[in-house]
Parts: C-alpha cells; sequence; structure tokens
C-alpha cells in the first residue's frame, strides 16, 4: 500500500483496527473512479450498520447505500450521516445478505462491501453470490472477514489451550459452545468463494495481526507506540506468512 493511515490519538485501538481495510478501500476507490471516468460512484454496504465505512466513503462524495436488517443500526446511520453532513449522500434499506437481491439493483454499484457479514449467514457461498451479482461491471468486492487461525492463536495466548485446540480442527473454526461467531474462515475459503461466485481476487490482506495481542496499555500510554504499531501492521498486513494468524481477513475482488 502507497499510503500510511495516521491514528486518530482519542481512538488509537480503533484506528489501529480499520487502518488496513481502509487504505485498501481508498485506493480501489480511487482506481475504480479513474476507470469509471467519475469522482462519484456508487457504493453498496451490505451489513453497513451503523456507518463505520459508509459515512467515511460518502465524505469522499460518493453515493452509498447500507443494507443492514437491524432498525436501529439504520437509525444510528441516518444520525451519523447527518452529523458528517452527507445525508444526501448516504441511504438506508433494511434488508440482509440473504435478501439481497430483493432490495438492491442487480449491475448497480461500482463497489460492495461485505465486512462482518459472511460469518453468520446460513450459506457463505450464496452471499457472496449475492453481493456479486451487485457489481457493475470492472467493479471491486471488499471482503471482510473473521480469521480463523487469529482465533487459535488468541485462545492459545490467553491460556485456553483445549478450546485452542477445538478451534483449530473444528471446521467452522469455533473454539466451543460458548464462541460468539457462528465460523470463521481461512484465506484460501474466501478466495475460493470469491472465485466460484465469478470474481477476481485482486488482493488478500491480514488484519489486526498484532493489535488484538498487544497490551492496551501500552498502545494507549507509550509515546509513539500507536503510530509505531499501525505501521507495522501495514507492513505485515500482504504478506501471506501473516494470514494465518490474522484475527481478520480482507480479501478485494473484482468483477471482469
Amino acid at each position: 500500500m502507497s499510503r500510511q493511515a495516521g491514528v486518530d490519538p482519542l481512538r488509537p485501538r480503533a484506528a489501529l483496527r480499520t487502518a488496513v481495510v481502509w487504505e485498501v478501500l481508498r485506493e480501489a476507490l480511487e482506481r475504480r473512479a479513474k476507470a469509471a471516468d467519475s469522482p462519484v460512484l456508487d457504493v453498496l454496504d451490505t451489513g453497513g450498520g451503523t456507518g463505520n465505512f459508509a459515512v467515511p466513503v460518502a465524505r469522499l462524495g460518493h453515493r452509498v447505500t447500507v443494507v443492514d436488517p437491524s432498525p436501529d443500526a439504520l437509525f444510528a446511520l441516518e444520525r451519523r450521516a447527518a452529523e458528517a453532513g452527507v445525508t444526501d449522500r448516504v441511504s438506508g434499506v433494511q434488508g440482509d445478505a440473504q435478501g439481497l437481491p430483493d432490495v438492491v439493483t442487480p449491475d448497480g454499484y461500482d463497489m460492495v462491501l461485505c465486512h462482518g457479514v459472511l460469518e453468520y449467514v446460513d450459506d457463505p457461498a450464496e452471499g457472496v453470490r449475492h453481493v456479486a451479482a451487485a457489481l457493475r461491471p470492472g467493479g471491486a468486492l471488499s471482503l471482510l472477514a473473521a480469521g480463523r487461525g487469529g482465533a487459535v492463536l488468541a485462545r492459545a495466548l490467553a491460556g485456553h489451550f483445549a478450546e485452542a485446540q477445538h478451534a483449530l480442527g473444528d471446521p467452522d473454526g469455533r473454539w466451543g459452545a460458548g464462541d460468539s461467531l457462528p465460523r470463521r474462515f481461512t484465506a484460501q475459503e474466501l478466495t475460493r468463494l470469491v472465485a466460484e461466485a465469478g470474481l477476481r481476487t485482486a488482493s488478500v490482506h491480514g488484519v489486526r495481526i498484532f493489535a488484538d495481542l498487544v497490551p492496551g496499555v501500552l498502545v494507549d500510554t507509550e509515546p509513539g507506540a500507536a503510530e509505531a504499531l499501525l505501521r507495522l501492521e501495514l507492513a505485515a498486513a500482504e504478506d501471506p506468512g501473516f494470514h494465518a494468524v490474522a484475527t481478520q481477513l480482507h480479501v478485494l475482488a473484482e468483477r471482469a
């Protein structure tokens, strides 16, 4: 990635958790706008909730449609968009990935964000097919999902060795009955889902490789620690060797 995102001094942990995805997303938007010869793109954020990504994308000047099953989340999205002054560029629609074809226009978007959705849908392959169908030719999919290896590492470092071993062998990457996530993925599983939906993988990045493991007190109080950790995250994100231990995996895919 050619640029490095700064860390918000008031929210260093939150910035660290989103910096890698945001850098990839911003550069992809710039490439798509150039290719489409249009400064304003149509973006779909499925499962976008309260607008963590939708509002910043709208602030870049793009039109964003957020599809989310929660009325409360969509209400919070409306409020956040108003506070950011982008109400005219953000719209919310109640729905989910399974019913996406019923609420959005096929071939209608330059980019689709699908962040934190595949972990919960009944059929991940169907979910990816639905978001892929919403893309225009040349459009891009930003796919973010929980990484299986990251959960194994986190449980082991917390001293829960039996749970770590369970997650290692579980088909869905769950560490036990108390696990809040229905499933996790490997990079290979995500790229296969993308390929089966007719898209080409452009890049794969590990997200939160170190950020969830470093003590919060160090990041919050040690001068320069947040910036240094961010640089490390950005440097390691593209290295396939770290994908297996990332808390999340990000795949950027394109429709031919």
